[in-house]
């Protein structure tokens, strides 16, 4: 599990990211609200655990403007505001869960279970993934778009779910390899490059709005160009 941890406490920041190494998570820090909210929208996480009070830019602007850029990533927000209000308006920006300092790490860890345990957000009970005019089925690896569909292979569906799980959000080379082939996979670059083709050719065939966008010395983005 990939997690972004946003606290301008240094050395709680570092305190948490040792105690959550420990439990075979992988963990990012930054330290201010600016750099927070570019990794938010630009790199792959599985959860987001937010300081409110930060330099640069605060806490709820930093969730406010992730969500307004479509961020599906559940996000844990720290505060030492534990009035009722703070926690509505910690809620109310897109807080998954609202944590008040100080606070025990076993309840931290048990908050990001409970998060864990919740279904995605964009998978219905039939195990469909929608974005766009495009729906994926990812038990029968089949891509659809009105009246249209086709099936994708086993590595065409895992790259397809990694983007419609992530949509709007630049997802770098590396991050895509490790998620779809496994950190320790020995692939050529040039790998993804030819999958990514062939997601392209599958989305014409579809006749989608939808298009898998690169973004040079980056990696790619799935935008919906009909928006």
């Amino acid at each position: 599990m990939h997690i972004l941890l946003i606290e301008d406490d240094e050395q709680l920041c570092e305190t948490l990211k040792y105690q959550l190494e420990r439990k075979q998570f992988s963990i990012d820090t930054c330290h201010n609200g600016l750099e927070g909210l570019d990794l938010m929208l630009t790199e792959a996480y599985d959860l987001v655990i937010l300081d409110r009070m930060l330099p640069a830019m605060d806490g709820l602007n930093v969730l406010k403007q992730a969500r307004d850029g479509h961020l599906q990533t559940p996000v844990i927000m720290l505060t030492a505001l534990g009035e009722l209000q703070d926690k509505i308006n910690g809620l109310d920006c897109g807080a998954d869960d609202y944590m008040v300092k100080p606070f025990a790490f076993e309840e931290l860890m048990a908050r990001i279970r409970c998060i864990v345990r919740r279904p995605p957000v964009m998978v219905n009970q039939n195990h469909i993934l929608t974005f766009g005019d495009l729906s994926y089925d990812t038990q029968q690896n089949i891509l659809t778009c009105g009246e249209i569909s086709c099936t994708l292979s086993k590595r065409e569906g895992e790259l397809m779910e990694l983007f419609l799980r992530n949509p709007r959000q630049t997802l770098p080379r590396g991050t895509i390899l490790t998620k779809v082939w496994g950190p320790d996979a020995e692939v050529e670059d040039g790998n993804l490059d030819n999958y990514i083709h062939f997601l392209r050719r599958r989305l014409k065939t579809v006749i989608s709005q939808c298009q898998l966008q690169t973004v040079r010395g980056v990696g790619y983005r799935m935008e919906d160009t009909h928006v």
